[in-house]
């Protein structure tokens, strides 16, 4: 079945471009690849972008990126969104020279989310340089992950796992609710989703992965000692994905997970789990703003 292949990118709506540059850098490790008045593009390895904030009103996560292998695969995603009532729309070429991509269509989520299908990202030829000597998990496994609110999981079910082809992982009990984690390579998880009341819809949080535990432990000293970031959630391990993270609110709101250490996913043995809670210790929800 034709499908995405991984998180390729995330845009971010923001009012606060150098609240961002300074958090993304100085915390994450994040490297510049442009800046300018209106738009801030970081990468975390060989590709020219993987998040880019742009200058807006709209605090959050505008769009999820998801890449394909190519042309193909892109028309037969396009022509499946269509037939189950998705107003799909070709991105001009400038479009995709703005995401850094070879092509791209668009629609949005049964929320109202922007979501992005493209092949063909762009790679820079200058090396990745981290600002604080951070190595991120990518490749296959794409930029991370993200977690969503949603209204109505039915939807979002059909979408993710029917007409974009993620696989489930498994499923964690998040007290009267359930959220599914779904992927689409070896990482664990590109995508979960759940229906939690009372929470505003949309983006809650993006996991990124680096290879080292002492690059997650410099960071949260960074977070605790110095205020580098509001904490969110205190350092723990995940049940399922096996991850040890902290949680951040960064200057748009959303969380940012910073973590290493994730499982990966062997299709040909992988049977989906249901786990009763979603860490193991810690994680420790200090500024419940969303969910974890």
């Amino acid at each position: 079945m034709t499908a995405v292949s991984s998180l390729g990118y995330v845009v971010v709506s923001s009012g606060d471009l150098a609240a961002w540059q300074s958090f993304a850098t100085d915390l994450l490790g994040l490297q510049v690849s442009e800046a300018d008045d209106d738009r801030l593009v970081l990468r975390c390895d060989r590709a020219w972008s993987r998040v880019q904030v742009e200058r807006g009103t709209a605090e959050g996560i505008t769009v999820l990126g998801w890449e394909v292998p190519g042309e193909p695969d892109l028309q037969v995603l396009a022509e499946r969104l269509r037939s189950h009532g998705y107003d799909v729309v070709r991105g001009s070429a400038q479009d995709a020279r703005r995401r850094g991509v070879t092509a791209l269509i668009s629609f949005t989520d049964p929320d109202g989310l922007g979501v992005e299908l493209f092949y063909g990202q762009r790679i820079d030829r200058r090396p990745f340089v981290s600002p604080t000597g951070a190595r991120f998990v990518t490749g296959d496994g794409g930029l991370g992950h993200v977690f969503q609110l949603v209204d109505d999981e039915d939807r979002f079910r059909d979408l993710y796992l029917r007409l974009l082809g993620l696989s489930v992982s498994d499923y964690i009990d998040l007290g009267p609710i359930v959220g599914t984690f779904a992927h689409c390579n070896p990482r664990h998880h590109s995508y979960a989703f759940a229906a939690i009341p009372d929470r505003p819809r949309g983006i809650g949080h993006l996991m990124l992965e680096v290879d080292d535990l002492d690059a997650v432990g410099r960071a949260y000293d960074r977070v605790v000692r110095e205020g580098a970031a509001p904490l969110a959630i205190s350092l723990g391990r995940h049940t399922n994905d096996r991850m040890v993270s902290f949680y951040v609110n960064c200057p748009s709101g959303f969380q940012v997970e910073y973590g290493t250490g994730g499982i990966l996913i062997d299709d040909a043995t992988w049977r989906p789990s249901r786990y009763d809670a979603p860490n193991e210790w810690g994680h420790e929800h200090l500024r419940r703003t969303v969910p974890a």
